[in-house]
């Protein structure tokens, strides 16, 4: 609701109108019998605005550096890193259902208030100590509607997805978590509670993420290998690397490519694979689109683009984000039509989960300096049986095949997983059959924790024009993804 005391100040016939703009609750709407116009106004007198705060000086300690408290505004730069992605793909296409219905603020769980954000409610305001009815029920769409709705055109498709799981969320619909886990989907972690965690502190932060992990084991058979807040605080970033066992984390939006970062865990390396708020379905809450084509077409013009800067010589990836309440029937006709569209490119797109391209960056992308993965010092020479605590099994090559079994083996976690590659007879991965705890072996905790570095953080770039003539091991190799 908006509250727009007018104030009349010219003579009659030649009106000049003060507006001022204030939100107001449900609650107080009620208490003023729906009387816009008199409700009493918050604006602030001159007296009691707040003083504007003062610009800093010239000098501050941050000037004239491109890297600082955890940022980096170069990145790749002129020259990305070619990712080299399998056969040879222009572009790879992820998509991502945000799962977050029942993980939501609101008074039933425990919150001070009632869910606003990303819905079809214009303007809606947290309702401070009551329940806003029609927010939960929107939420409820979700989950009673829309994600069936996403479910059925993904599998029919037979395209892999990427879930952003709240673990809330998944505790209250044991069927979606079925269905997530029957078609084989990659359930990343979208933290326990669909919160702002901007002002959450440390301790309970660590406790959901804790909480959460436990719930995928528990409720899908394996913990989460990727992780994404959402709205994350300086310490989110930290205590994900910290856990020690995921292999990427999505919060940020700072690049078209992965890319790592060693500003933590004693410059051991972290892999980001960027989101966006953009290629979103939320855009339709925020005024971005008001007609269904409109986000379709946005979609078709952003792969055209990206398959044209890779055909020369600068791949990609793109991510396209979903949320299972905002899948009504005309948009989700529209985000078939972008599913249409990109398979017409064929082998230029390929289809995959985010965990995919984590096994393809750790492979191939490692920053200048590691070399190869150094096998930690618990691993029986001539083994595949280094294992994630006891979830993640390994495979002696990510891709079935290559090295001998006294190679190195990767130091991360890729068999027994609905994205594992491996498929030789030491036991280390039925690729897409199966879920569910592996047994024995040895543990370690961070999937890159026995990697020495040195130098440069960025991949080591290849020429990027024309076609690539002398490929990093295994481009050529269609891993467990679908090339369409």
């Amino acid at each position: 609701s908006i509250v727009i005391p007018v104030d009349l100040r010219e003579p009659a016939g030649n009106y000049l109108c003060t507006i001022h703009l204030r939100p107001c609750s449900n609650t107080m709407m009620q208490e003023s019998g729906g009387d816009l116009l008199n409700m009493e106004s918050s604006t602030p007198t001159p007296s009691e605005a707040t003083p504007a705060p003062a610009a800093p000086k010239i000098g501050h300690e941050n000037d004239g550096k491109s890297k600082y408290g955890f940022r980096d505004v170069i990145g790749y730069g002129k020259k990305p890193v070619i990712p080299h992605w399998p056969n040879k793909a222009k572009v790879a296409l992820n998509f991502v259902i945000n799962y977050e219905e029942g993980g939501e603020r609101c008074t039933l769980h425990g919150d001070d208030a009632s869910e606003h954000l990303l819905s079809d409610i214009p303007g809606a305001v947290p309702d401070v100590g009551s329940r806003n009815m029609n927010m939960e029920s929107m939420y409820d769409y979700g989950s009673r509607c829309g994600f069936w709705r996403l479910h059925r055109l993904f599998t029919a498709k037979k395209l892999p997805v990427t879930v952003f799981a709240v673990g809330m969320a998944l505790e209250r619909n044991i069927e979606a978590c079925g269905a997530m886990k029957e078609a084989e989907w990659e359930v990343s972690s979208h933290g326990y509670r669909w919160l702002d965690h901007s002002k959450i502190d440390e301790e309970t932060e660590k406790a959901y993420i804790a909480k959460t992990i436990e719930i995928h084991q528990n409720l899908l058979g394996k913990r989460p290998f990727g992780f994404y807040q959402g709205k994350p605080n300086e310490n989110t970033r930290r205590l994900v690397i910290e856990e020690g066992g995921f292999l990427y984390d999505s919060d940020s939006y700072a690049d078209d490519l992965p890319y790592w970062t060693m500003d933590y865990a004693e410059g051991r390396p972290h892999l980001i694979i960027p989101y966006t708020l953009t290629e979103n379905d939320m855009r339709f809450t925020t005024g971005g689109w008001s007609a269904d084509e409109d986000f379709a077409n946005h979609l078709k013009e952003t792969l055209r683009f990206l398959v044209e800067e890779g055909r020369a010589g600068q791949p990609k990836m793109m991510t396209v984000g979903l949320h299972c309440r905002l899948s009504r029937p005309g948009r989700i006709a529209a985000l078939e039509k972008f599913v249409d569209f990109a398979k017409s490119y064929g082998r230029d797109v390929w289809v995959c989960t985010r965990e995919q391209v984590a096994n393809h960056w750790y492979e191939n992308h490692l920053p200048r300096g590691v070399g190869n993965p150094i096998k930690p010092s618990s691993f029986a020479q001539g083994t595949a049986s280094s294992f994630l605590g006891n979830l993640g099994q390994v495979g002696s090559s990510m891709y079935g095949g290559g090295p001998s079994m006294s190679d190195p083996v990767p130091a991360y976690p890729t068999g027994n997983t609905a994205t594992s590659y491996g498929s030789g007879s030491g036991g280390y991965g039925n690729s897409r059959t199966s879920y569910g705890s592996n047994t024995g072996g040895s543990s370690f905790s961070n999937p890159a924790s026995k990697f020495s570095y040195l130098g440069n953080l960025t991949a080591p770039r290849e020429s990027n024009t024309g076609e690539d003539k002398n490929p990093i091991k295994a481009a050529a190799q269609v891993p467990d993804g679908d090339i369409i």
